[in-house]
């Protein structure tokens, strides 16, 4: 039931004004119940009773029927609505809204990366394994899965944002992994996330894995070498960056500056003072995991 604040919904309000009311509310639940089962439930009258459950089917809170069977001479009484929900006419709370960005894997705009290194697509290995330069390789924009041990890959994406639209957070999850010739489940590495230039935190993945097969990861793909990452979601907001609900930096997203730029930039690297250098692995939508690309959600209100 939907009801609002106007003179029209004031029937229902004082309805459910009364404790007793109520209580017949309570004790009908999911059942049909008699007049005088209710009346012996709450010990007053069948004549109080009815108007009780008169009024309340009067606004459409219960409903009533002829019984059957051995009830056939009298009315069973049931609830109409399940749920009630009020609409005031003021927001305390302003709705946020949303821009959302499915980014590929392999859809990088700027690289410079080391061996170990490498692009796959579902069906194939880019190019040649080990060789930087097929990075630039025109079937890298298929790529499902990347990979390199030290460096950079950076992206950019349209930044959807009009005027009238002021930014609250901005959330991006990938499932991401060490990178180890092979694989090492036990290999860390300290993976620096940069918004617009901005480092925004430092994440330290534990590890290459190869112990179970990746939930998406196609059949061709060795069992042997990188299987799956960690599903990761880095929140920005007007308090700080934190990932998967953990602080990791004071940096906020007034910090991005997200108005004044036109593009949105996103860089992963593994920097060259990093005290775990153990590469990276990122899993798009085929591999991995989670069926998905790099996610990025912008939340904004509307001035």
């Amino acid at each position: 039931m939907e009801l609002d604040l106007s003179k029209d919904s004031g029937f229902v309000f004082q309805a459910l004004a009364s404790e007793t009311r109520l209580k017949i509310i309570r004790f009908i639940g999911n059942q049909e119940k008699s007049i005088s089962e209710i009346a012996e439930h709450l010990q007053i009258s069948k004549a109080i009773t009815t108007r009780h459950v008169q009024q309340m089917e009067d606004c459409g809170l219960l409903g009533s029927e002829r019984g059957s069977g051995n009830n056939r001479n009298k009315k069973m009484v049931f609830l109409k609505v399940d749920d009630i929900h009020i609409t005031f006419p003021e927001k305390v709370y302003p709705e946020f809204q949303l821009h959302k960005t499915d980014l590929k894997i392999g859809h990088f705009t700027d690289f410079s990366v080391k061996p170990t290194c490498g692009l796959a697509t579902e069906k194939e290995i880019v190019g040649k394994s080990d060789d930087p330069k097929f990075f630039l390789d025109t079937n890298r924009v298929d790529a499902a899965l990347l990979w390199f041990s030290e460096g950079f890959v950076e992206y950019k994406i349209p930044n959807l944002l009009r005027d009238d639209e002021l930014p609250e957070m901005l959330e991006i999850s990938f499932e991401i992994a060490s990178e180890f010739p092979i694989s090492n489940n036990i290999w860390p590495s300290d993976i620096s996330i940069f918004v617009n230039d901005i480092k925004v935190a430092t994440y330290t993945v534990p590890g290459n894995f190869s112990d179970t097969r990746g939930r998406y990861t196609p059949g061709w793909w060795n069992d042997r070498f990188s299987q799956y990452g960690l599903l990761k979601h880095v929140r920005i907001n007007k308090l700080d960056t934190g990932i998967d609900g953990e602080n990791y930096s004071p940096v906020t997203i007034d910090d991005l500056h997200l108005q004044d730029h036109p593009l949105l930039k996103l860089r992963f690297e593994v920097e060259e003072d990093a005290k775990n250098k153990g590469g990276l692995t990122l899993f798009g939508q085929g591999f991995g995991n989670h069926d998905q690309n790099i996610l990025i959600n912008t939340y904004y209100l509307t001035k």
